[in-house]
């Protein structure tokens, strides 16, 4: 598992990372990455962390489960360009009904943080809204091992 933890008082502990690369193609006309890449970027490092664990939205799909982003708030800055080697790390609760990740994308070469964001999910059975759901296995997990 690409797991983590950073226990200073300038950087905020994380549970999960994985490191990425700029591609060519997601930056935009200025040379920088365009800003809708970082969502992907973070997307997939939610994807990673949950098949980390075992678990796979595609599988959980199948059974009519579905974590949904709720809402986001995103702040952007300082860019990432072409070739940059990035490092996307995450922390994650449980509030209510809602998983709460905390999610920052650092430049490899210098730990400049480039984009950070709060991504609200709640869990869909059905179509409906539920409070408990396989992916509090997820924070079990978390839990136990952290």
């Amino acid at each position: 598992m690409n797991t983590t933890n950073h226990h200073s008082a300038a950087t905020p502990s994380y549970i999960f990372e994985t490191r990425m690369q700029v591609r060519d193609y997601e930056c935009d006309i200025q040379g920088i990455v365009n800003n809708a890449n970082y969502l992907h970027y973070i997307e997939h490092t939610r994807h990673r962390f949950i098949r980390s664990l075992g678990l796979s939205f595609a599988d959980l799909h199948s059974q009519g489960i579905d974590a949904v982003v709720a809402r986001m708030n995103i702040q952007y800055k300082s860019p990432l360009r072409c070739d940059d080697e990035f490092i996307s790390r995450l922390n994650v609760a449980k509030k209510g009904a809602h998983f709460v990740f905390q999610q920052d994308i650092y430049r490899a070469a210098d730990e400049q943080l480039c984009f950070t964001a709060s991504v609200v999910l709640v869990v869909l059975v059905g179509g409906q809204l539920v409070i408990n759901s396989p992916y509090d296995e997820l924070l079990n997990y978390v839990a136990r091992n952290n």
